[in-house]
């Protein structure tokens, strides 16, 4: 952790932006329940936005580049 700032920022980032990934599924689980299914559309999004910007952030950081997640909840700072 004290060895390499960038890639105690760079976890840092990655763990926030899982997490607000797993708020993301307890919001289409809960908005699915409440309209009794039709808000499962909402899934795969996040699901592909999981994917997307996983693979963007590991190229980004494979490139030694600082990278920022869109819609990150800043929650470990």
């Amino acid at each position: 952790k004290e060895e390499d700032p960038y890639i105690e920022d760079q976890s840092k980032e990655a763990l926030n932006f899982q997490i607000t990934v797993i708020i993301a599924y307890f919001a289409v689980g809960i908005i699915s329940v409440i309209t009794f299914g039709i808000g499962a559309f909402l899934l795969p999004l996040v699901m592909i936005g999981n994917l997307a910007f996983g693979i963007i952030a590991a190229m980004k950081s494979n490139e030694g580049i600082a990278y920022r997640y869109p819609l990150s909840i800043r929650i470990i700072k």
